[in-house]
């Protein structure tokens, strides 16, 4: 169904009766809960903004996430339901640079909300909106220096909206600020003196890649990990990782890890995974990129 006709459709479902509305809650989306209306109502839409949210808000907030857990959010769509709670926000975060591409139809149904968009500043602070976005890549969160820029964001919006509470969220925000900036000075030290070429599943670690002076290749040549990839790919690939003596390929949770086996197995290498941190598993942003960073070394030093 075309992208527009579907946002009318859900523009119309969002004012009708309450008695229809019932309807549809039976498929409700088990990420909302019932929430204290004197708080601060918030939706993230995926999982690392999810966590600098809560991160920042802690009990002034309650946070929910869009995205359900286990759902890439390269592949998903919000429902009628999701509109009908997104309308009922105060606050919806996203990421940025076209990565919730259905958020342009959503102001269309008259969401009188504010939409934070974490990527304010990081454009004007590296390449400029235009440059950043023709690039395509909306991977910012696995920048660690960037995820402070999406944190600052995220505290400077609720200050706005909430400012009797202001010196609480910028409070949490400096703390967690700290560990990011610990996390990045980590990843600095423990790559400088490694080599600088990996094989990452798809296109998603250009910032992290650029931040650390690596080179990323990719199996996948989209920003999307379900794109295909070629006889033509899968040579060039295992032909770049030769002359580069590159003996780990990397894969990603949630995705079949037979390609990245392939290329490992014709360079005598091994898989290990490096994860885009876009889908909600067991650890937090951190921990993530911390074993991100374990995986990196075993690689590259």
């Amino acid at each position: 169904m075309n992208t527009q006709i579907k946002f009318a459709i859900i523009a119309i479902a969002v004012i009708i009766p309450l008695s229809i509305i019932v309807v549809y809650g039976t498929n409700s989306n088990q990420q909302f809960t019932t929430t204290d209306n004197s708080k601060l109502q918030v939706i993230s839409s995926f999982y690392p903004l999810h966590e600098f949210s809560q991160n920042v808000g802690q009990e002034k907030v309650d946070v929910t996430l869009l995205v359900p857990v286990g759902v890439a959010p390269h592949d998903w769509g919000p429902t009628i339901k999701d509109v009908q709670r997104m309308q009922k926000s105060d606050l919806i975060i996203i990421n940025g640079i076209g990565f919730e591409n259905w958020i342009d139809n959503l102001e269309e149904t008259n969401y009188h909300g504010v939409i934070v968009d974490t990527s304010n500043g990081i454009l004007d602070k590296n390449l400029g909106q235009e440059q950043i976005n023709s690039s395509g890549d909306p991977h910012i969160w696995l920048n660690p220096v960037y995820a402070q820029i999406q944190v600052q964001n995220i505290a400077n919006a609720f200050s706005d909206s909430d400012p009797k509470n202001q010196q609480y969220y910028q409070l949490n925000a400096a703390k967690y600020i700290e560990e990011l900036e610990f996390l990045d000075l980590k990843i600095r030290n423990e790559l400088s003196d490694c080599n600088q070429d990996f094989v990452a599943f798809h296109d998603a670690f250009s910032y992290f890649a650029d931040e650390y002076n690596l080179n990323q290749h990719t199996i996948i040549l989209s920003n999307n990990p379900h794109g295909e990839a070629t006889a033509k790919t899968l040579e060039n690939v295992i032909s770049t990782a030769k002359k580069l003596n590159i003996k780990v390929i990397f894969s990603e949770e949630n995705v079949n890890t037979k390609t990245s086996e392939i290329i490992a197995n014709e360079i005598d290498g091994k898989v290990l995974i490096l994860s885009p941190i876009e889908v909600f598993t067991d650890g937090t942003y951190i921990s993530k990129m911390t074993e991100n960073l374990n995986n990196l070394r075993e690689a590259l030093c």
